[in-house]
């Protein structure tokens, strides 16, 4: 083969190469929501990158094996032209034949492996990390279409692979996974104020986020002693002025000891300013109960789904332990650490 087409080949390979890295890291990096929202919008080549994610084993071999057929190419091809072209060169400048042959193998490998590195692996990697959506969606087509044609045989070696890795216990995936259990994701946050990423006030407030949602009720309920409830035949004006006096809009409702629902001071203007003498009773909204075992997150759920805003707290026994409202538990995450 002519020094000329020699090249020509080489930079083919290395074409070649950063075509496979690039695929390759541009469906890892990628993120599959956002190729999802690409889909939807009818974006050119986010269906086959999508189509990529999902086969992702599948895709990563026929990465890897196109960039091992390259690198044997460079190998078998550029690696002896450079060293043809070489070695004449320096057996004129004066040097022996077998230290000239030494000298030209050795400068044309760290010329191949240079290139293969920086321009065929190195380069195409850190384009498609900064882009990961775009490199995917552009690379994807023809990077399936060339797994497409050699599919029988990756199959066959990612079948003989995954035999490998399940022979050491370990369960081989098709799609990469980046689903993390709350406990990794408090240790990001905590990693991530140590570094210096967030401030502490937004590690605080992501940690609460994290940690709270398991609390049990029990240690956020206003006990029962400290409820401020009215009657149930209690009047508009006893009704307005205890909310006054507790600086509470809501209020229970009380008879005999059982829970009849809750009445908002603004009902209860509304019902003045119509001339209707409601009684508390009649005012009261239903509540929803909690036990104190139940955690914040499941009183948050409760009340959004009852489209309540109170809830009173039982214990295993039925008794009124105490109640919850949904902007105490909600100010719980938002609430500045005391010191």
């Amino acid at each position: 083969m002519s020094f000329p087409m020699a090249i020509f080949v080489t930079v083919l390979l290395l074409i070649g190469s950063g075509f496979f890295v690039a695929a390759e890291f541009a469906l890892v990096a990628a993120k599959r929501h956002r190729m999802e929202k690409a889909v939807a919008e009818g974006r050119r080549g986010a269906k086959a990158a999508l189509a990529g994610m999902r086969e992702l084993s599948l895709m990563l071999a026929g990465a890897q094996l196109g960039i091992t057929v390259c690198t044997l190419g460079l190998g078998s091809v550029s690696k002896p032209a450079i060293s043809h072209e070489l070695d004449p060169l320096l057996h004129d400048l004066g040097l022996p034949t077998a230290l000239s042959y030494g000298v030209a193998f050795a400068v044309a490998m760290i010329v191949v492996v240079f290139l293969h590195m920086v321009l065929g692996e190195m380069a195409p990697k850190s384009w498609a990390i900064a882009h990961p959506e775009r490199s995917a969606m552009l690379l994807s087509p023809p990077f399936r279409s060339v797994v497409k044609t050699v599919r029988p045989l990756i199959w066959v070696l990612n079948r003989i692979s995954n035999a490998l890795v399940r022979l050491c216990r370990v369960t081989p995936r098709d799609e990469l996974t980046s689903v993390h259990n709350r406990e990794q994701l408090t240790h990001l946050v905590e990693e991530s104020e140590r570094l210096g990423l967030i401030s502490e006030t937004d590690s605080d407030l992501l940690t609460r986020s994290l940690t709270e949602p398991d609390t049990p009720v029990r240690d956020l309920r206003v006990p029962a002693s400290g409820i401020s409830a009215v009657d149930g035949d209690a009047d508009a004006e006893r009704i307005l002025r205890l909310a006054a006096d507790t600086d509470r809009t809501r209020l229970l409702v009380l008879r005999d000891g059982a829970v009849l629902g809750s009445v908002h001071a603004r009902d209860v203007l509304v019902a003045r300013a119509q001339g209707r003498a409601a009684s508390a009773r009649e005012l009261a909204r239903p509540v929803p109960e909690l036990t104190e075992d139940a955690t914040v997150a499941e009183a948050i759920e409760l009340l959004r789904r009852r489209r309540a805003s109170l809830a009173v707290v039982r214990d295993e026994a039925g008794r009124l332990t105490g109640m919850v409202s949904l902007d105490d538990l909600l100010a719980r995450f938002l609430q500045p650490q005391s010191a």
